[in-house]
């Protein structure tokens, strides 16, 4: 649909004086192999530089907001490696099913309604190196070696997928929605772990999951740093930066603390910057809003380009093949679910902790002097 409505937009619709810019929404392809065909298809009809292709995520608050926290403040890109962060945990929660979204649903699943494209955007924005400049071509640059730095993931050590079924309270299961398969094995929630293989990055996992009918809605990064070295406090917990993208935008970092009296008890403490509260008064925009007004500025920058959609669809197609080769059957969990046993362990068996929330007691019993 694409490439035959370019072909008439080409042939019947451009403008001779001013300027032509055509935007389009994902999907952009199913496969690497389709995903080549449309580019070229495209390409055809229009310039690289005038096509625009949308991502809402990347129009969102705290997904802008990357760039500033890494590079506008010296406090963090020092410890933005592998010496520092133990691991990096990337959550997309939605808590309602497909809708009526079934006949698009069952032929792609979530990690190509989610995963390719949102959240390999934020990967690649979260671990690029600085850009020489803020122009859309420089960040492009870094965000695609960041991409060509990421190799595909096993299927059998590295993915987990899922797919909700009835709860108790009535909500029916993924097979029971309109116009879906009732035997079908498309996934709902999936968690994959990549690895990003240079020198900043090398052995940190990257721990993406994605899931629909589980219990909330959410989507944020978290950053999980080191234990500190040494034993002076045995039940002190990792230190972790948690940027929240939404429902609320939030920078959140949970410290360690002393709490009040004669002995040292530890207590977690946040330290919140909660983005309804501190920037009240500022003008609101929706991630369509900012991305229309940057395509009729010819601002690219949170666009994204044919090199960074073949290199993403490079990294997940074989998984994808290979999962409908297999016949690879979902885990199933009913609606309303916070998570997979199964995806937990094998996020906690590449290194992730749980840790305990804020304001609870860790018990050091260490006596003040």
């Amino acid at each position: 649909m694409y490439a035959d409505t370019s072909s008439v937009i080409k042939s019947y619709a451009l403008s001779t004086s001013g300027w032509n810019r055509i935007a389009v929404e994902k999907p952009f392809g199913h496969d690497l192999e389709s995903a080549v065909n449309l580019s070229n298809r495209l390409g055809a009809f229009f310039r690289e530089e005038d096509i625009y292709r949308i991502d809402h995520y990347l129009g969102k608050e705290m997904v802008q907001n990357l760039l500033v926290l890494r590079f506008a403040n010296n406090v963090f890109e020092p410890i933005w490696n592998r010496f520092y962060i133990a691991n990096v945990r990337i959550t997309f929660k939605e808590n309602f099913g497909i809708t009526s979204r079934g006949q698009y649903f069952d032929k792609y699943g979530i990690i190509r309604d989610v995963m390719q494209n949102h959240l390999m955007q934020i990967l690649s924005l979260f671990a690029m190196e600085p850009p020489v400049s803020l122009s859309a071509e420089d960040i492009s640059y870094e965000k695609i070696k960041i991409l060509q730095a990421t190799a595909p993931p096993s299927l059998d050590s590295d993915v987990v997928i899922g797919q909700y079924t009835a709860n108790a309270q009535g909500v029916p299961g993924y097979r029971e929605e309109p116009q879906v398969a009732p035997d079908s094995t498309t996934e709902t929630f999936a968690q994959i772990i990549f690895r990003v293989n240079n020198t900043r990055w090398e052995g940190v996992p990257f721990i993406i999951s994605c899931g629909k009918g589980l219990d909330e809605r959410k989507a944020e990064i978290c950053i999980q740093f080191h234990e500190f070295p040494g034993y002076l406090f045995p039940t002190a917990q990792r230190n972790e930066l948690v940027l929240q993208i939404q429902p609320n935008e939030a920078v959140t970092l949970k410290l360690m603390n002393k709490a009040p009296g004669f002995y040292t008890d530890l207590q977690v403490s946040d330290l919140n910057l909660m983005y309804k509260d501190k920037f009240s008064d500022s003008p609101k925009l929706e991630p369509y809003e900012h991305l229309i007004a940057d395509a009729i500025a010819g601002d690219r920058y949170l666009f994204v380009t044919a090199r960074e959609l073949e290199e993403s669809w490079r990294i997940i197609t074989p998984v994808l093949h290979e999962m409908r080769d297999r016949k690879l059957q979902p885990h199933l969990y009913p609606f309303g679910s916070s998570s997979l046993p199964q995806a937990d362990s094998v996020a906690q068996s590449v290194g992730w902790r749980e840790t305990t929330p804020a304001n609870v007691f860790l018990w050091s019993r260490v006596k003040s002097e």
